[in-house]
């Protein structure tokens, strides 16, 4: 039986697929009947351009274990991109502002 579990968000990014690189706008995600991942069901997300008529996608379905490891380990690396992007402004604004010495 079908889940319909699913969800669709648009963001800015890119991905690579079998021509190369292209401009992604859309991450497609859900629970369902995988299509090529040999089990019943599969947290599936699909990356897509959809302003070129969804024909640049890349597709990948995993079992909800590697899709919770997944989803913590992009966290982390948002954490610390964030961690980054505060040290990084804080040490540039001090730089160019003697009041803040």
């Amino acid at each position: 039986m079908c889940t319909t579990i699913a969800d669709r968000h648009e963001f800015q990014g890119s991905a690579k697929g079998p021509d190369g690189w292209f401009t992604a706008d859309h991450l497609y995600v859900g629970y369902d009947h995988p299509v090529h991942f040999d089990a019943e069901h599969a947290v599936s997300f699909d990356i897509v351009a959809e302003a070129d008529g969804t024909a640049h996608r890349v597709a990948v379905e995993l079992d909800p274990e590697a899709a919770r490891t997944l989803g913590e380990r992009l966290l982390a690396i948002a954490d610390a991109a964030d961690d980054y992007e505060r040290t990084t402004s804080l040490h540039a604004s001090a730089s160019t502002n003697p009041a803040a010495r």
